[in-house]
């Protein structure tokens, strides 16, 4: 059968991990173009991957030997890039989050599920080797039952990541550090237990950054099964820290330190998966390895060809966007626009 074309939108910093990704799949994927507004972007693109480039977005979306759309844009651009392709006939992968705002988001999820392709998000911490050995842990009841969880995002972003293209502000990304860093772990945590309720939160912009967006986020929550939980998101914890995902059960605890999960029983038996690198929590936003996107396009792709659901799905994202926004409304002090 012949392989699917893509044509990635957006060629900023997103782009490196989906791109080198791409190259591995090139048995199963042709990128037909890289496209991108900026003639920049495109000349800096080209001298790294051997994809076709082109600084028409419209013409890239168009072409009939384009199958699927790859959008890594700002995410307040994701809803007329999906929109102009689920017309067009094409399959959607998007990166995260799904827009700026619930509505947009909401609207973004309805056109891909009402436009009969595949349309997913790309949350690929669901695809390292430890979380997928984590859920398996959970829905085997390997550790009894959850009594307890918190996740800490201890991230750090110098402040000329803030002074580059509009990043931290609400019209561009729409927030700060729960929309556009701690979001996959975020969806990783409610995916594994569930939230019902966010108890309360505060919401804060530290003396660290001058942004518009929030840089520090501490919540309360209740999981699924009523057991307490807790959340830290910041970046502003220099010089940045792995994402640390705690869960305490009856029968044992599992901790998950960026890529590597150990889990300790009762009994005295534990294991360990290791890390398959670091997890871009400091200054460097790109250091960590690409094999998790790459698992995620590899599903999506497949998800494609069996015309089936990938494992992201809209409504998965959709999800996730909500808890973040009901942590935004448990501060009653914060008027961040949703």
């Amino acid at each position: 059968m012949k392989n699917p074309g893509l044509a990635i939108i957006g060629l900023g910093p997103a782009a490196l991990p989906h791109a080198k990704s791409l190259v591995d799949l090139k048995d199963r994927v042709d990128v037909v173009w890289a496209a991108s507004r900026t003639k920049d972007r495109t000349d800096e693109f080209a001298q790294s991957f051997p994809f076709p480039v082109t600084n028409s977005i419209d013409m890239a979306i168009n072409d009939p030997a384009v199958d699927i759309v790859l959008v890594l844009t700002p995410a307040n651009a994701h809803l007329e890039i999906a929109e102009k392709s689920f017309v067009a006939g094409k399959h959607v992968l998007l990166e995260k989050p799904l827009d700026i705002t619930l509505d947009r988001a909401e609207r973004i999820v309805t056109l891909g599920r009402s436009s009969g392709r595949t349309f997913g998000v790309v949350l690929q911490h669901r695809f390292r080797p430890a979380s997928l050995r984590l859920r398996e842990a959970l829905e085997n009841n390997r550790l009894g039952a959850i009594e307890a969880a918190s996740l800490r995002v201890p991230w750090w972003r110098p402040q000329n990541y803030y002074d580059v293209g509009g990043r931290g502000t609400f019209a561009r990304d729409g927030g700060g550090v729960l929309l556009s860093q701690a979001i996959h772990a975020l969806d990783l945590f409610r995916s594994l237990l569930g939230v019902k309720e966010v108890i309360a939160s505060q919401i804060r912009t530290t003396s660290l950054h001058h942004m518009e967006g929030e840089d520090h986020v501490t919540a309360l929550m209740t999981l699924a099964n009523g057991a307490p939980a807790s959340l830290l998101a910041t970046t502003a914890a220099f010089p940045g820290f792995p994402e640390t995902l705690e869960i305490t059960g009856s029968l044992g605890s599992a901790h998950l330190t960026g890529g590597t999960l150990q889990l300790s029983w009762l009994d005295g038996r534990k294991e360990i998966v290791e890390s398959e690198g670091k997890s871009g929590s400091g200054a460097n936003i790109m250091d960590f390895p690409h094999d998790a996107h790459r698992s995620l396009i590899a599903d999506f792709l497949t998800a494609v060809a069996e015309s089936r659901d990938p494992v992201v799905t809209g409504e998965e994202a959709l999800a996730t966007q909500n808890l973040i926004a009901d942590i935004i409304r448990a501060d009653p002090t914060h008027t961040q626009p949703l």
